[in-house]
């Protein structure tokens, strides 16, 4: 595995081992307590801060509002029960595919 994928999975493990954590003492927690549309929202907010940073052609904050997004979306999936393996097992699974060939061939 490389290091690259043993830090997201590090962070994903302590993100989800916030799910019991005190919500006075955890940003995650506290996330965990608002629920899953709160999470969402959250993920959805930090996306569109990433486009923006992107746009505004602002690598700094582009690479910071990266960051921001994979925090807040392995909080939805932990909040949704879904593992980083699944994740990379369908990326996997996608890997050496046309995008357009891909997208055409999901159920809609």
């Amino acid at each position: 595995m490389s290091e690259t994928a043993e830090i997201l999975d590090r962070l994903f493990e302590t993100i989800a081992g916030r799910k019991s954590a005190d919500p006075d003492s955890s940003y995650t927690a506290k996330l965990y307590a608002k629920g899953t549309s709160k999470i969402a929202q959250k993920v959805g907010e930090e996306g569109v801060e990433l486009a923006l940073a992107a746009v505004q052609n602002n690598r700094d904050e582009v690479i910071s509002e990266s960051a921001d997004l994979f925090y807040h979306m392995f909080v939805l999936w932990a909040d949704a029960g879904v593992e980083p393996s699944e994740i990379y097992a369908k990326l996997a699974e996608r890997e050496g595919l046309s995008g357009l060939v891909e997208k055409a061939s999901r159920k809609t």
